[in-house]
């Protein structure tokens, strides 16, 4: 067995751990928002005076605020999972260069965002540093996504399009809507109560205007997603790009029924997390239907092998 195929299956594993990884630092950093532990570590990279670690007086905040840098850097030492990765594509031959430069974005993009939680600190929470901060974080998932698609791909030859070329636009008006809906949802916590600390500076902005724009986002996104899947039903797009589509549609309809709950009993604290968990699975989500609709020489079980259509295989050589 050649190196490539020896160290494909771990590779795939320690890139499925990168994104699982990114996505749940989000997940956390929204915890010390929601539990107002922002500032429960007042100075970085210090907890408190002349102290990494959080110290009695500081508290439950403290400990939180800790927890999630520990987070960070457990990523950052989760270089060990980019890192890990970075080595598994080196060693396999033939390398592969896009693994390669896509495990440097992640290890890189971690470090900058550890820096960025920094200034976050730093600079009292301001919310738009706070929201630059949060960013950067989807951004990643999309990396260690495509990342994950691509160490599950066979080589790196040119890219098969499954479908007629509507579909793939309707996939990425998907992309761009779920994106915009991501980014309104973190001006609206800036501008809410749960900005990361009882004495944080809010937006400024009217919390009640941009949760509508917010939902009117959410609409606009549930919109295309019927469209979508009525015309991916109807034009018999690949089933895989179909069922994508679907679980898209079923996450926004959770997301939704969540999102004006959390806003009809005044933003509890589980359901506002419950929610910030949803939206990455969403933004998740919405990056499959995309994915689904393309081909680059993917592995097949060798029982089916001869199945491969002819310019699937041409695309193997």
């Amino acid at each position: 067995m050649s190196d490539s195929h020896r160290l494909r299956r771990p590779l795939i594993w320690v890139a499925l751990a990168a994104l699982v990884s990114n996505a749940f630092i989000v997940v956390t950093g929204a915890t010390v928002r929601l539990t107002g532990s922002g500032l429960g570590c007042p100075t970085w990279p210090k907890c408190g005076d002349g102290s990494y670690v959080p110290t009695a007086e500081y508290g439950i905040h403290g400990i939180i605020e800790f927890t999630n840098r520990m987070l960070v850097f457990a990523d950052v030492v989760d270089v060990a999972i980019p890192l890990i990765a970075f080595g598994l594509a080196w060693l396999a031959r033939p390398r592969r260069k896009p693994l390669i430069a896509l495990s440097v974005v992640l290890v890189g993009g971690i470090l900058l965002n550890a820096v960025m939680g920094g200034l976050t600190v730093l600079s009292g929470l301001n919310p738009w540093v706070v929201a630059a901060h949060f960013l950067p974080s989807p951004a990643l998932v999309v990396v260690a996504y495509v990342f994950w698609v691509r160490s599950r791909e066979a080589g790196d030859g040119p890219i098969q399009w499954l479908g007629a070329q509507p579909f793939r636009i309707l996939a990425w008006l998907l992309i761009l809507s779920a994106g915009l809906t991501v980014v309104i949802g973190t001006v609206v916590t800036g501008s809410g109560p749960h900005a990361g600390d009882a004495t944080a500076v809010r937006t400024g902005l009217d919390p009640a205007i941009v949760s509508m724009v917010h939902a009117d986002s959410a609409i606009l996104l549930v919109g295309l997603t019927i469209a979508a899947l009525v015309a991916f039903a109807a034009g018999k797009a690949p089933k895989a790009a179909t069922k994508a589509i679907a679980v898209l549609f079923i996450v926004e309809l959770a997301q939704i029924a969540i999102g004006y709950t959390q806003y009809f009993t005044h933003l509890p604290i589980v359901l506002v997390a419950v929610h910030v968990t949803g939206a990455i699975v969403l933004w998740i989500s919405a990056l499959r239907p995309l994915f689904a609709l393309r081909r680059r020489g993917l592995d097949v079980p060798p029982a089916v092998e001869t199945e491969v259509p002819v310019e699937l295989a041409a695309d193997r050589v």
